[in-house]
């Protein structure tokens, strides 16, 4: 099992923690933010993350997609925040002024981001359909797999935080803040076109 478990975290990190609209909202929040700040999103996004995972195990997924008009509502439901919360980083003060005020991103708009995320269901499903941990008894390699992806869900997206909450400390300057906030916003846009469009 141990063998199959590093194959398994191998797929996983780089799959699941490459650039996506969760990864990259996480970075463009703590370098908007600051980390501590961003930690209520961090937890919604964790949340709503594992939460795609158990859909994917439990074979919720299978139903949505049989729905085309549920898929494509929740796909438009999906796009149009991601716009809202880009359009958010690219106008954020820089960090010192948001510090101080109170529009930090919260829990639900995390959690909302994550549930709604494609990459995340591509991501989550290639790697939970491509390995086995226990061949003889399905319910207990569901349960593993569920506990080993959900270790990587919160390694990844708590390192995408640090990473720009450490981005943070070069952007005090209003002037690179607001440059920085917005490529955060465009890259944050661009990735969930891909995500559609490679769906």
């Amino acid at each position: 099992m141990i063998g199959d478990l590093t194959v398994l975290w191998l797929a996983a990190f780089p799959l699941m923690g490459s650039p996506g609209p969760a990864t990259l909202s996480l970075a463009a929040i703590g370098a908007a933010f600051g980390y501590r700040a961003g930690l209520p999103y961090l937890a919604g996004i964790v949340t709503g993350t594992i939460g795609v995972l158990l859909m994917i195990a439990t074979g919720v997924t299978g139903l949505i997609v049989a729905q085309p008009v549920l898929a494509r509502t929740l796909a438009v439901a999906a796009a149009l925040y991601i716009l809202y919360l880009a359009f958010k980083i690219a106008t954020a003060p820089p960090l010192a002024k948001a510090a101080a005020g109170r529009d930090h991103p919260p829990f639900a708009a995390g959690f909302a981001l994550a549930i709604a995320n494609p990459k995340a269901f591509a991501a989550i499903a290639a790697v939970y359909a491509g390995q086995r941990l226990l061949a003889g008894d399905l319910v207990l390699d569901a349960v593993a797999k569920i506990a080993a992806l959900s270790v990587v869900i919160v390694a990844v997206n708590a390192a995408w935080l640090v990473f720009g909450a450490m981005m943070s400390t070069l952007l005090r300057d209003p002037v690179t803040a607001r440059v920085a906030n917005i490529a955060f916003a465009v890259m944050l846009v661009v990735s969930v076109l891909l995500a559609l469009l490679t769906r």
